[in-house]
C-alpha cells in the first residue's frame, strides 16, 4: 500500500484551521464535500467546499455559522451527503442542510438545535444504520442519544463516565458504542440498557489522550500513551478485557493518536497529531495480529485529518484510501493505493 499527495493544485489553500485546543479530526469528507472547522471570530465556524473546488479558496467564502462558540467536532451523516452536523463550545449540537452544489452564502440557520449538554460538545458521531439517530459526548460527561427528526432525546447517559470523554465509536451494526475515559478505561456501552456491558480499567497507563474504535467483528482498537509516556497501539477481545491480543509500542512523541479503520482491507491508519506521518498496520485473524505496513511520510505536520467513505473513492486507480491532511493554511488530499499492474 502506497500514500502519495495530490498535486498542488489539487490542494484546497488559503484556509485558516481552526486553532482550538481539542483532539477531534478537524475535517469531515464524503463523495460531495470537505468539512473544515476554521478560525472565527466571535462564535464558531465550519468551511464546507464542493470537493472539486480546488485551489485557493477566498478569504470571503461563506461558511456555516450559526455556533456562537468554536466548533469542535463536525460528522457528515452517512445517509444524506448533504446534512452535517457539529458539535460546539456553546453546549449545543446543530444539524445542517448543505445547498446542493455547496453554499452561496454564509448558513446561520441550522435545521435543528439539539439543547441537553450543560458544557461544551466535543464529540458528534451519527449512528452508521439507523437514519436520524446522532450520538453527542459533552464535557459533562454525559452521552446523548438524539432523534434527530423530533430533536429529542432517545437516551441519555449519565453516571457511566466519572471523567472527561475522549472518544466514542459506534459499533458496526450500532448496536453498541465504545468509549475512552480519561479515567483511562475503555468501556462498551449498550444504549439502548444504558449500562456498560464490558470495561478495560488502565487499558493504557498514561495519562495523555486515548482513543478507541470498534473493528467489524466486534473487536477494539485503542491507542494511547504507557506511563512512560510512549504512544502504544492494542486490540482487546471484548470478551475477555483482561490482557490485550496485542501491544505496540511506537514513539515517544506527544500528540495524540487518531487511528481511521478500514473494515474491507482490514488495516488500520493510525495519524498523531502535529506527527508528519500516517502509519496504518494490518489486523489479522492470528499473532502478532497487528502488523505494521508501512509509514507514509510527508514534511508538513497535520492539524486534524478527514476520511472519504469508501464510496468516494476512485477504484478505478486502485484507490484503497484517502485521507484530506490539514495543515495550518491548506489541506491536501492524500491517496492510498494499492499497485496492480
Amino acid at each position: 500500500v502506497f500514500g502519495q499527495p495530490v498535486k498542488t493544485e489539487q490542494c484546497y489553500d488559503d484556509i485558516r484551521v481552526s486553532r482550538v485546543t481539542w483532539d477531534s479530526t478537524f475535517c469531515a469528507v464524503n463523495p460531495s464535500f470537505v468539512a473544515i472547522i476554521v478560525e472565527a471570530s466571535g462564535g464558531g465556524a465550519f468551511l464546507v467546499l464542493p470537493l472539486h473546488k480546488t485551489g485557493r479558496i477566498d478569504k470571503s467564502y461563506p461558511t456555516v455559522c450559526g455556533h456562537t462558540g468554536p466548533v469542535l467536532d463536525i460528522d457528515w451523516c452517512p445517509h444524506n451527503d448533504r446534512v452535517i452536523a457539529s458539535g460546539s463550545e456553546d453546549c449545543t449540537v446543530m444539524v445542517w442542510q448543505i445547498p446542493e452544489n455547496g453554499l452561496s452564502q454564509p448558513l446561520t440557520e441550522p435545521v435543528v438545535v439539539l439543547e441537553g449538554h450543560s458544557k461544551r460538545v466535543g464529540i458528534i458521531a451519527w449512528h452508521p444504520t439507523a437514519r436520524n439517530v446522532l450520538l453527542s459526548a459533552g464535557c459533562d460527561n454525559v452521552v446523548l442519544i438524539w432523534n434527530v427528526g423530533t430533536a429529542e432525546e432517545l437516551y441519555r447517559l449519565e453516571g457511566l463516565h466519572p471523567d472527561l470523554i475522549y472518544s466514542v465509536s459506534w459499533s458496526r451494526d450500532g448496536a453498541r458504542f465504545c468509549t475512552a475515559c480519561k479515567d483511562k478505561s475503555v468501556r462498551v456501552i449498550d444504549p439502548r440498557r444504558g449500562t456498560v456491558v464490558a470495561e478495560k480499567e488502565r487499558a493504557h497507563e498514561g495519562a495523555r489522550p486515548m482513543r478507541a474504535i470498534f473493528l467489524a467483528d466486534g473487536k477494539i482498537f485503542t491507542t494511547g500513551f504507557s506511563r512512560m509516556s510512549e504512544r502504544q497501539l492494542a486490540l482487546w477481545d471484548m470478551e475477555n478485557l483482561e490482557e490485550p491480543m496485542g501491544l505496540q509500542e511506537l514513539d515517544s512523541s506527544n500528540g495524540a493518536l487518531l487511528p481511521f479503520y478500514d473494515p474491507d482491507t482490514n488495516v488500520v491508519y493510525v495519524c498523531g497529531k502535529g506527527d508528519s506521518s500516517i502509519r496504518y498496520f494490518e489486523i489479522t485473524e492470528e499473532p502478532p495480529y497487528i502488523h505494521f505496513l508501512n509509514t507514509f511520510t510527508s514534511k508538513e505536520p497535520q492539524r486534524g485529518m478527514g476520511w472519504m467513505p469508501k464510496r468516494g473513492l476512485d477504484v478505478s486507480k486502485c484507490e484503497i484510501a484517502r485521507f484530506y491532511k490539514l495543515h495550518e493554511r491548506r489541506c491536501e488530499p492524500i491517496i492510498m493505493t494499492v499497485p496492480r499492474k
